[in-house]
């Protein structure tokens, strides 16, 4: 046995989520970087086209998939088409996500439905998906998406912070679930990270200065890669033991 743990994706084939852009677009880069080969969910298929020859530069393949997570029968197919395409499944990784923002009394019904819907349903049943396809081969990693809004309130983020919450606690129940057909299923829950979903808000100078002071540890934005690292390595060989955890990655917010 190799004393050493091993971070190389190296001939697994990973579907992510929300890949089109943002983080999404950066775990797929850093997963063909690490050797994986990438099934590209998408809300729009016509999305992804450069991101797609981007993976191919790296000499890895990519599939671009039409897979908005809250159509279950679009998401159903997706990961029927990745694991035809590739012959297996090895990695999903439920990125996709967001919800509107409002004063809890000013949320509808909408709005409340469309977050859960986007951020709770279309992971668990992607999940669901996934672990059909993983169970026989009997491996798998899922790596869900979380914040760490699921571990502080956020000021008019009451149903997205929820939903996130529950993101954390199904990656436990699922792990349970799963762990005796070797599939782990862990989260990583990230604070603000330098991204088109966030430029707006950090744009404002007053929020960006509180956003840095309430990381508390490090005092800085994140970047994509600081995400990244932790979701490969959960990926990854290394990670074999670990199953059932939320990584928050937050520069110390949730320490204070």
């Amino acid at each position: 046995m190799n004393a050493f743990p091993s971070f190389s994706l190296t001939g697994q084939v990973a579907l992510i989520t929300g890949a089109a852009r943002g983080l999404g677009r950066a775990i797929a880069l850093a997963f063909a970087n690490a050797g994986a080969d990438i099934a590209l969910g998408l809300r729009d298929f016509n999305t992804g086209t450069d991101l797609a020859r981007e993976i191919e530069a790296l000499n890895r393949k990519a599939l671009r998939l039409q897979m908005d997570v809250t159509n279950l029968e679009q998401v159903s197919r997706a990961l029927q088409d990745a694991a035809q395409h590739f012959g297996r499944l090895d990695v999903l990784v439920n990125n996709a996500g967001g919800g509107a923002s409002g004063f809890a009394l000013d949320v509808s019904e909408q709005d409340f439905d469309a977050t859960l819907a986007l951020n709770l349903k279309g992971t668990f049943f992607a999940s669901q998906a996934a672990a059909r396809l993983m169970m026989p081969q009997k491996s798998g990693r899922i790596i869900n998406m979380s914040s760490q809004a699921g571990f502080a309130a956020l000021p008019t983020e009451s149903v997205y912070c929820a939903s996130k919450a529950a993101v954390s606690h199904l990656t436990k129940c699922l792990a349970v679930e799963w762990g005796d057909y070797n599939i782990t299923v862990n989260a990583v829950a990230p604070t603000f990270i330098a991204t088109p979903g966030t430029d707006d808000a950090l744009s404002n100078p007053a929020f960006r200065t509180d956003v840095i002071e309430r990381i508390a540890a490090l005092h800085r934005i994140g970047e994509p890669k600081d995400v990244t690292g932790a979701v490969i390595f959960l990926a990854s060989p290394a990670a074999a033991l670990i199953t059932g955890h939320t990584i928050l990655i937050d520069g110390g917010w949730t320490a204070r």
